[in-house]
């Protein structure tokens, strides 16, 4: 059977909708602990560095599992493998809503991260391998609503859900539609993808655990630790050191783990890039602007989260239509237009003060997602369309750990630049004796860190503007043949 035939016979739309709504659950998880941490410090009795772990240990499962996914994807089946990320999602789930204490909550986390790394780059695999190149813009472009929709509304439902019940509730509400969608993928979810029965790399495994592990903790811990500390830089050494020899192993490897030679498809790689870039940008507007609303201008939770939604709507709203935007004019125009909005949007954020209205900053961040949702899964789709159809799984895998530990990466950086500009601006206010409030002066010098961080996000977001000019529009390439 032909593989336009096999297309024309899938039954996208059921498939499709179970995914993303598994994708939706699972992304939605994610981000709920940032919020609830403070309320389980209390609850559970235990120290803000030990809770922090409820996010770091999910992380880094979760960034672990992604390079795995290649192998996976081409060793079980479509539905075998959606199932046990499902299964064990669920699973996690339901010990994270029983858990007595923190170390059960941890292990259910853990559990849950475990399923998750399989499930989006599952999801993108399976549009490559039933969508033709000029129909997969609106197709990632709905799989878009589910990584940011879900993100962006995480804060708002669970500052609603912890002002109203008990903190167990996050994990309760969850476990029904968990449950709905491993019964609908039990029905109707069927393999669309070919399988190879490759044989495991074992070495590959262990070096891709080591490094990226390791690397994805030591930026995780920078943040709070500083980058000189002797675990940060311990971490990152043995993190690097285990992924160049990862990468040579691959490269010389006969049926590797994860198959770099997907980077010698010229825009692959050039959109591989631009995402570590643009990723830092979108950090900054999960991460950043919450921070400067709930504890420099204390704000709730609920609060802050109220104001993301709307972009967060708007955004869920634009990624089909700039998907299929995509599959018309491609990713070059929409790129250029959605960063340089967003950088505009951007420079707004960089002359903060403890008076900035409300209003203002629903409005800007608002028009920022917007230009985010031009860019962001039109850049991934236009380098993956690109990849020969035996290296789709591979480039999903490399695509999504570049996300996870680019990530990582910003949401380090910017944390470091905060912290170190807002004392640099605190010990310059005091030595001019102007304020003499000691909180009115931390406050200032704060929003100050806040402005020079958001300052570099726009640098940030220029690199990524000046690489966008260079995109063109590719055909699938055949497996021996390098991209032009």
């Amino acid at each position: 059977m032909s593989q336009d035939l096999d297309r024309n016979t899938i039954k996208k739309g059921p498939l499709l909708f179970i995914m993303i709504l598994g994708a939706f659950i699972a992304i939605l998880n994610q981000t709920i602990m940032s919020v609830a941490i403070p309320e389980l410090i209390t609850e559970l009795n235990i120290a803000a560095t030990t809770a922090q772990w409820l996010t770091t240990g999910y992380m880094l499962v979760n960034g672990v599992f992604i390079p795995v996914t290649a192998y996976l994807m081409q060793r079980f089946t479509t539905r075998e493998l959606f199932l046990s990320a499902m299964i064990a999602f669920l699973s996690g789930t339901i010990v994270s809503g029983v858990a007595p204490g923190f170390e059960m909550l941890l292990i259910g986390r853990l559990i849950q991260a475990a399923g998750a790394g399989i499930i989006m780059p599952l999801l993108m695999n399976v549009v490559l391998a039933i969508f033709p190149v000029q129909k997969r813009g609106g197709a990632m472009g709905l799989i878009g609503v589910a990584i940011i929709f879900a993100p962006a509304i995480g804060p708002t439902y669970a500052g609603y859900m912890l002002d109203h019940f008990v903190w167990r509730s996050l994990f309760y509400i969850i476990i029904p539609f968990a449950a709905l969608v491993i019964i609908l993928a039990f029905f109707y979810l069927k393999n669309v993808t070919e399988r190879t029965y490759p044989k495991l790399d074992v070495i590959g495994m262990i070096l891709s655990t080591v490094g990226f592990g390791t690397l994805l903790y030591g930026f995780s811990r920078a943040g709070a630790i500083g980058w000189s500390s002797a675990e940060v830089v311990l971490t990152l050494i043995i993190g690097v050191i285990a992924l160049v020899v990862f990468s040579i192993s691959q490269l010389r490897s006969s049926s590797p783990l994860l198959d770099l030679k997907a980077f010698k498809y010229n825009m692959f790689t050039l959109t591989t890039v631009i995402n570590v870039v643009v990723t830092v940008v979108m950090y900054a507007d999960m991460m950043l602007l919450p921070i400067y609303l709930q504890n420099m201008r204390h704000y709730s939770a609920f609060d802050a989260g109220i104001l993301m939604l709307p972009g967060a709507l708007l955004m869920g709203l634009m990624m089909p239509v700039a998907g299929r935007l995509f599959d018309r004019f491609g990713a070059k125009w929409l790129s250029i237009i959605g960063i340089a909005i967003t950088v505009v949007t951007t420079i707004s954020f960089t002359s903060l003060t403890d008076s900035t209205s409300y209003t203002f900053l629903l409005l800007m961040s608002t028009v920022r997602r917007f230009g985010m949702a031009l860019f962001l899964m039109p850049i991934t789709t236009a380098g993956l369309n690109q990849l020969p159809t035996a290296l789709h799984a591979h480039g999903n895998a490399i695509s999504n750990t570049v996300k996870q530990v680019s990530g990582a990466i910003g949401t380090a950086l910017l944390v470091t630049i905060l912290t170190n500009r807002a004392h640099a601006h605190a010990v310059k206010l005091a030595a001019e004796g102007t304020i003499s409030n000691p909180t009115k002066l931390l406050l200032k010098a704060s929003i100050a860190g806040m402005n020079d961080a958001y300052l570099a996000v726009i640098i940030f977001g220029l690199i990524g503007l000046a690489m966008s000019f260079f995109i063109k529009k590719t055909k699938q390439a055949d497996l021996m043949q390098q991209g032009n």
